[in-house]
C-alpha cells in the first residue's frame, strides 16, 4: 500500500486513501513501481511514458501536457562509485506521486517530519524540502575530500608518495560523478522553475531557484576540487620526475667514472708483444685508474653534481 501524506503545516500521514478522496487536499503519495499506475490514477495524474526504475540513469525533469515527470539518480554518499538510488516522481496541479522500490524516499520524508518546522505546506515547499534533504550532506562530503587532498599534498611535499595513485584515482572518479550529478540536478530545478504548465504558484518558484543555486555552488566546489586534485597530481608527478632524474644522474656519474677505466683496462688487456708495461705494468695501471677516478670525482664535486 502507498504511503499518503496530506500537505499542510505538517505532513499528516493518512491510513486510508478514502480520507484523501473525501477532502481533496494537496497530497503526496509514495509507492513502488508495481502499484505506480494505480496510484497515479488515484492521484489524477496522466503519464504517457513507462515506469521502469531500473532504467533510471540520470536526474531530469520532463514536462508533459497533463503532468511533470522527473527521475532522480542519486549517488550514495557512503559509496559514490557504487549503486545509486533510483526514484521517479510526478506532479500535477494538486498532487505529487513518488515511485521508489526502496526505503530511500520514505526515510527522507521521516527526516523532513523530524527536522523541519515547515514540512511542506505547499507542493513547492515539499519538493524543496525533499530535494534539499538528500543534498544536505553533500557539502560535508566535499569538505572531507578537500581535507584528504590537503593531507595528500602535504605527504607529497614531504616525499611520502606511497599508495598515492590508489588514493587519488578513486577520488577523482567520485568527483567527476558528483560534478555530473549536480549539473543534472541544477537543470532539473531550472525546469521546475520554468513552470511551463503553471502547476506552481509564481510566488513559490523561489524555492526551485534556491535549489538550482545550491546545486550550482556544489558543482562549482566539485570543479574546484577536481582542479586541486590535478594540482596535487602534478606535484606528485614532479616528485616522481625529480626522483627519476636523481637516479639517472647517479647512473650517469657511475658510467662516467667507469668509462675511462674500461678504456684503460681494454687497452692494457690486449697484451701486445712490444708493450713496455707488459712485464711490470700492473701497479702502474692501478695507479693510473685511481688518478682517473680522483679527477672525475673532483670535477663532479666542483660542478655540484656529486
Amino acid at each position: 500500500m502507498p504511503l499518503i501524506y496530506q500537505l499542510g503545516e505538517c505532513l499528516n500521514e493518512l491510513e486510508d486513501a478514502q480520507i484523501w478522496l473525501a477532502h481533496k487536499t494537496p497530497t503526496v503519495f509514495i509507492t513502488n513501481s508495481a502499484e505506480a499506475r494505480e496510484v497515479l490514477d488515484l492521484a489524477g495524474i496522466v503519464y504517457d511514458g513507462e515506469i521502469q526504475l531500473e532504467k533510471v540513469g540520470f536526474c531530469k525533469m520532463e514536462t508533459q501536457q497533463e503532468c511533470m515527470a522527473g527521475t532522480l539518480y542519486i549517488p550514495k554518499l557512503s559509496d559514490v562509485l557504487g549503486e545509486r538510488y533510483q526514484v521517479m516522481f510526478f506532479v500535477n496541479r494538486y498532487n505529487i506521486v513518488i515511485v521508489d522500490d526502496g526505503n530511500f524516499s520514505r526515510r527522507l520524508v521521516k527526516r523532513i517530519k523530524r527536522k523541519r518546522t515547515n514540512q511542506g505546506e505547499t507542493k513547492e515547499r515539499f519538493i524543496y524540502n525533499f530535494i534539499a534533504e538528500f543534498m544536505s550532506r553533500d557539502l560535508e562530503l566535499l569538505a572531507q575530500y578537500e581535507k584528504k587532498l590537503l593531507r595528500m599534498e602535504d605527504e607529497v611535499m614531504h616525499g611520502d608518495i606511497e599508495d598515492f595513485q590508489s588514493e587519488l584515482m578513486p577520488m577523482r572518479r567520485k568527483l567527476l560523478i558528483l560534478r555530473g550529478y549536480y549539473d543534472e540536478i541544477m537543470d532539473a530545478c531550472k525546469e521546475l522553475e520554468d513552470n511551463e504548465n503553471n502547476f506552481f504558484a509564481k510566488k513559490q518558484l523561489k524555492y526551485f531557484g534556491t535549489l538550482s543555486d545550491r546545486a550550482d555552488r556544489l558543482m562549482g566546489r566539485t570543479i574546484h576540487l577536481l582542479d586541486y586534485a590535478q594540482q596535487v597530481k602534478d606535484a606528485y608527478q614532479a616528485q616522481i620526475d625529480a626522483k627519476q632524474n636523481s637516479n639517472m644522474q647517479f647512473l650517469t656519474v657511475i658510467s662516467t667514472i667507469f668509462f675511462p677505466l674500461t678504456l684503460i683496462t681494454g687497452w692494457y688487456g690486449m697484451n701486445f708483444q712490444n708493450m713496455p708495461e707488459l712485464a711490470n705494468g700492473y701497479p702502474g695501471v692501478i695507479i693510473l685508474s685511481l688518478i682517473v677516478v680522483g679527477i672525475c670525482i673532483f670535477i663532479f664535486k666542483k660542478k655540484d653534481i656529486f
